[in-house]
């Protein structure tokens, strides 16, 4: 049975996603979060190939990939890449920094910022995805929320097998492994790491990496 780690490989498989060089050189997973700024202003390709449904606002470098549909309501930010065949569906909120795989599902109510989704990862309902990392085939159920935020403000911290990390990141969700999912109304707190095909059960509020 595979344990937590701090390497990237630990949660996702990066071949094909075309975003190699945004996880590449990174030694702990959560090192990836600060790159997706200046990844995103190096190589967001230009144009859109995507399909607007009624009036949805999309700001300056916005990419959608062939076959997205965006819903009427739908607002996005930007900077964002979003690749082929997702979803952003009607009330979605697309903040800065968004970067979101082939056949993703954005959804009603939920709230994107400075993340990565990778291919076939849905958030469809009421879910905030904060700095926060999705792997393939992840599912979060209805009111899921990856906060990124301690109350006290001071950087988040991620103990693991009797280690102290300290990331120096204030802002940082959770990492969420390939082929996980993610009951309903779960929350993760700060610093949550989820294995590869893990199961969080409805309603849990996970502490973090503590």
């Amino acid at each position: 049975m595979s344990s937590l780690g701090t390497q990237f490989s630990d949660y996702f498989d990066a071949q094909g996603q075309g975003h190699e060089e945004l996880f590449s050189g990174v030694k702990h997973i959560w090192e990836v979060l600060p790159k997706i700024a200046g990844y995103l202003k190096k190589n967001l390709p230009k144009g859109s190939k995507g399909k607007l449904l009624g009036s949805p606002v999309i700001g300056d470098n916005v990419f959608l990939g062939e076959g997205t549909v965006v819903e009427p309501g739908a607002y996005i930010q930007g900077p964002a890449w979003i690749g082929a065949n997702c979803q952003i569906r009607h009330g979605a909120y697309l903040r800065e920094n968004v970067i979101a795989g082939d056949g993703c599902v954005l959804g009603n109510s939920s709230e994107f910022k400075n993340c990565v989704l990778l291919a076939g990862a849905h958030a469809p309902h009421f879910n905030y995805v904060g700095d926060s990392l999705v792997g393939r085939n992840v599912n979060l159920g209805a009111g899921v929320i990856l906060s990124n935020y301690r109350l006290d403000g001071m950087p988040i911290r991620v103990r693991l097998a009797g280690k102290v990390y300290e990331t120096g990141l204030r802002k940082f969700g959770a990492i969420i492994g390939d082929g996980a999912a993610i009951g309903c109304n779960s929350v993760l707190n700060p610093g949550s790491l989820v294995l590869k095909n893990a199961r969080v059960l409805p309603g849990t509020i996970l502490s973090g990496a503590k």
